[in-house]
């Protein structure tokens, strides 16, 4: 069993559903509403466990109602919390979603105690860092405190992944520092600096600004993946499509994603075969509304792989 940390955000996520997303100005008709569990990194956290890893989250909750109740969430979805501390200044992070009739979204994301998660924070954590055989880092965290784990895991010899999310001007050097890098296309975009024609050029380009590997998601379209190989350090890249299923919710479905192309390297898959492993989990996950409602387990992800692969 795979031991994943994973060190990141914990939001309340409040989702309506609409026809279609409004326009600057314009007030809709919604259809739903709901209060979702979500957050990239409790996302992540639950997808790992669901894919059969031991999971930690780390990170920081309000002293409210949403806080205890993503607490319990993670319990629930068989993730050890016992690293989620109080924010007594701060309350609980959210995300204001609303999807529209194709499944795709939009939303806004209030920090909150996410945003004053510090490095100081880390302190009682590091063991739990440093006995994993994956870290998942998010940027819904600051620059400084994702800087920190990175650096941690580094010197523990633990691998660590990035999903650069949300888009952002995140600092050059989180490019190089983490082992895998994995935007999606716009992120990737905003970390270049400029517009790419597909994935796959994005994850070469960052392969070319340092990153020891990066596995760019491009929805619909699938995945690309791109690293140095060999003693001389060829750049090797490779492009893989999405399956084809039916769209309910594209929210969170790039955590999912990040989640199991986690597991499959820490269970020993090179880059292109966890790549194609993560590529099912995303496409599963947007066939189900919700974040972590939406996230599959590993006997759903392999009868869909045995199914659509």
């Amino acid at each position: 069993m795979p031991r994943v940390a994973v060190v990141g955000s914990i939001n309340m996520d409040l989702v309506v559903r609409a026809e279609r997303l409004p326009q600057p100005g314009e007030t809709i008709r919604g259809s739903d509403f709901q209060t979702v569990p979500g957050g990239k990194g409790a996302n992540q956290a639950v997808a790992a466990a669901r894919l059969g890893a031991e999971t930690r989250m780390v990170g920081r909750v309000g002293a409210d109602d949403f806080g205890r109740r993503l607490r319990k969430s993670l319990a629930d979805n068989g993730v050890d919390a016992a690293h989620v501390t109080t924010d007594r200044e701060h309350p609980t992070g959210i995300a204001l979603i609303v999807v529209q009739g194709s499944g795709e979204n939009s939303i806004v994301v209030v920090g909150g105690a996410n945003a004053a998660f510090a490095p100081g924070n880390l302190r009682r954590a590091m063991g739990a860092i440093e006995a994993a055989d994956v870290v998942l880092l998010q940027l819904e965290i600051p620059f400084e405190t994702v800087a920190a784990v990175i650096e941690a895991a580094r010197k523990a010899g633990v691998r660590t992944i990035l999903d650069a999310g949300p888009a952002t001007d995140a600092p050059a050097h989180l490019i190089a520092a983490p082992d895998v890098i994995s935007p999606n296309l716009v992120e990737a975009e905003a970390l270049l600096g400029h517009a790419v024609a597909d994935a796959e050029e994005a994850a070469r380009e960052l392969v070319a600004h340092g990153a020891k590997a990066a596995v760019v998601k491009s929805g619909a379209q699938g995945c690309a993946w791109a690293t140095l190989h060999g003693p001389v350090r060829r750049l090797r890249s490779g492009r893989l499509a999405a399956a084809p299923v039916q769209v309910v919710d594209t929210t969170a479905a790039g955590d999912a994603f990040t989640a199991a192309l986690g597991i499959a390297l820490a269970e020993g898959k090179d880059l292109a075969a966890a790549a194609a492993w993560a590529n099912f989990a995303g496409a599963l996950a947007v066939t189900r509304f919700g974040a972590q409602p939406s996230m599959p387990t590993r006997e759903e992800l392999e009868s869909f792989i045995a199914r659509e692969g």
